[in-house]
């Protein structure tokens, strides 16, 4: 579990191969005529794209990102079919990773069993719940289920520590609600009244389905959903979370036992495999004092109801296509998709989530040439430059900050492609038809491995995505860049490409995730990655007026109706979109120095950047999907990711003579300018 990775995308983004037209560039036949660049660039560059890219009936959203991700499902059709059929003949040695992939994929393709089979998998789970009698079961049943990774009421995990990132710690953090945010449980407003009624439906047919009588399951819903009100009342909210200082609380165990008296943690931790632990971080005490509270006075029958809902909704996937198409037809309150995923989609995302290294192995055979990895590496170096150029000239921080910066900047790790080191699955058994059972698995497998860190040294080879991801990150604690192989290729980049093209896709990728170790989270993190100020009192100062710029610039969008995005929540997001383009332009500016200024397709290399940092942003969106992101995610809409930086950046009204009073322009003195 890993509790400050900030990815680049939002992981609903799901979708075709990639096109011709994305893959070779951007010419003037895909804009729109109609459109003028300095009213509305978002539009002038995509608005052809979306209306010849409509949303496919099985995707909340439709654009590159999508296209990429289906190009992925067929490169990783391939290999999961052939491992598939391998495994079945016994051609796939028994305990290796093509066996396990194999097995795998195929239990999950294997619908009838999976129907033959209904609730039977999760029978063992329930009667574990049925016979809770007291607290210490109580307990215990939740220390199980967290092995199982079904986080409630609360998640715990191991991360470094904060404070010293050499240390691996313990860490508790608040969890346990059905509904995608804290938030969704207060809401006034028409829709999100109509949405709690409707997730209160949902648990009682999902209790239903799992054999629970009908007015059993009509009461024991009510009492869930109270529960969780409870929970959400008691958690923090998405903005008070993005301050590392607010969720750090290094407690001793004498001080962690006067906090949540109720609580028995030395059996609990004994349950879970982390009995040799001398303190933990709380993420939320408060949080974990409500939780310690109601162990005590909610009846356990309401308990029992809560885990068998969230034991049910963890698995569901698993289960029988009346459990799955119950899932679906909630889901599509949030994000919109009007058909299900076809199987074989569903089951290689399985397979990734809890197979991806051993799955990525086979992937970057195919689709990650050495040759990639080589100039995205230069690339890299290219906008460390323009990092440290811009760092060593910044006029509004002082010289003992400036040289803390580049101090951080200079002891970034990056990561390219995949890891160096495998992770090992020696450990892990997959079994033939046994497809939740796999899960399970995989799953415990996965919160052993972790629970290992304990006491060792901190891995700093190890990866928090998987090879075959369309994302990239920065991790504050190991000051690292990440980019994963399946990032890497058309539209955002193709080493074959035109340069100026290429900065402005997957250049600004690369600005994007340098930027976050210097946003309002990961500013707050040294060179070693421990949370430490590192800024004077007056820097700090200029530091958060500038991010104020961007929180009100971005405060101020209404994205539907009156729903305003949360400047608060994507601020970190937004400062790495405008610090991606900076660095993504100086640095391309750097590369073409010297070289004649080539005009392909009618624009100028300085053009073509900002037409391929706007492409990568075309998005078509289903309205749940769009208002779901805007309550739940610290990333904007994709067209505030255009407008939003572009309008603030004096070169791209340059490139396109924009002049103030145009919209694409915001004025002087509004202009938000931070690295």
């Amino acid at each position: 579990m890993k509790f400050k990775r900030i990815p680049l995308l939002i992981v609903l983004i799901l979708s075709l191969t990639a096109s011709n037209a994305l893959s070779q560039g951007l010419d003037s036949a895909g804009l729109c005529t109609r459109c003028k660049p300095c009213e509305d660039f978002y539009k002038y560059v995509n608005q052809i794209y979306l209306e010849k890219h409509p949303i496919p009936p099985d995707y909340s959203y439709w654009g590159p990102w999508s296209e990429v991700f289906e190009h992925n499902l067929s490169i990783l059709h391939d290999i999961l079919d052939r491992a598939a059929a391998r495994a079945k003949s016994g051609e796939a040695p028994k305990g290796s990773n093509e066996q396990r992939i194999g097995d795998f994929y195929a239990a999950a393709l294997d619908s009838v069993t999976v129907e033959r089979r209904g609730i039977e998998p999760l029978t063992p789970e329930f009667d574990r719940i049925d016979q809770i009698t007291n607290t210490q079961g109580l307990i215990q049943e939740i220390a199980r289920l967290q092995s199982l990774q079904v986080e409630a009421p609360f998640a715990v995990g191991v991360d470094q520590d904060a404070k010293n990132s050499e240390r691996m710690m313990l860490t508790v953090w608040q969890s346990g609600l059905g509904l995608p945010d804290r938030d969704y449980y207060f809401r006034p407003d028409k829709h999100s009244k109509e949405l709690r009624d409707a997730y209160v439906k949902h648990i009682q047919r999902m209790l239903e389905l799992a054999g629970i009588s009908s007015k059993n399951a009509s009461t024991d819903a009510r009492s869930i959903f109270s529960l969780e009100t409870i929970l959400a009342r008691a958690s923090m909210t998405r903005v008070e979370r993005r301050n590392p200082d607010s969720t750090y609380h290094d407690l001793s165990f004498e001080a962690l036992n006067r906090l949540t008296p109720d609580v028995p943690w030395q059996p609990y931790l004994a349950d879970i495999g982390a009995s040799n632990v001398n303190d933990v971080n709380i993420g939320q005490p408060k949080f974990m004092a409500v939780v310690d509270s109601l162990i005590i006075h909610e009846p356990l029958t309401t308990w029992k109801a809560y885990l068998k809902w969230h034991v049910v909704s963890a698995f569901s996937p698993a289960l029988s296509h009346a459990f799955v198409d119950e899932g679906f037809n909630f889901d599509k309150l949030l994000y919109g998709s009007n058909e299900q995923q076809a199987r074989w989609k569903r089951s290689i995302r399985s397979t990734d989530r809890n197979l991806g290294e051993a799955l990525g192995q086979e992937y970057v055979k195919t689709a990650f040439p050495p040759e990639a990895k080589q100039r995205m590496i230069a690339m890299i170096e290219n906008l460390k430059e323009a990092l440290r150029s811009d760092l060593t000239s910044l006029s509004w921080i002082g010289d003992t900050t400036r040289h803390r910066a580049i101090e951080k900047l200079e002891a970034f790790q990056q990561k390219v492609g995949y890891p160096d080191k495998w992770r090992d699955y020696s450990a892990l058994t997959i079994q033939p038809g046994k497809y939740l059972e796999n899960i399970e698995a995989a799953r415990q497998f996965e919160f052993h491995r972790e629970l290992n860190k304990l006491g060792k040294p901190v891995d700093r080879t190890e990866w928090g995505m998987t090879p075959p991801t369309i994302n990239a990150y920065y991790d504050a604690s190991m000051n690292e860049i990440v980019f994963p192989a399946g990032i890497l290729q058309p539209p955002f980049f193709d080493f074959s490409r035109d340069e100026a093209f290429n900065y402005g896709a997957i250049g600004t990728i690369i600005g994007h995730e340098m930027t976050h170790g210097f946003d309002d989270n990961g500013s707050k993190y040294d060179a070693k990655g421990n949370l430490e100020n590192w800024w004077s009192q007056s820097d700090l100062k200029n530091f958060k007026e500038r991010a104020k710029c961007i929180i009100d610039q971005f405060s101020s969008y209404t994205v539907q109706d009156s729903i305003h995005l949360t400047g608060g929540q994507v601020v970190g997001e937004s400062i790495a979109d405008l610090g991606g383009v900076t660095l993504a332009y100086a640095a391309l500016e750097r590369s073409l120095k010297g070289k004649p200024r080539t005009i392909i397709g009618g624009f100028t290399p300085e053009q073509r950047f900002f037409l391929g940092y706007a492409r990568q942003w075309a998005d078509n969106v289903r309205p749940e999907a769009e208002r779901t992101q805007v309550y739940t995610d610290p990333h904007p809409p994709a067209y505030y990711r255009v407008i939003g930086p572009l309008s603030n950046f004096p070169p791209f009204a340059e490139a396109f003579g924009c002049t103030e009073g145009d919209k694409m322009v915001r004025p002087a003195s509004e202009r938000c300018n931070i690295w």
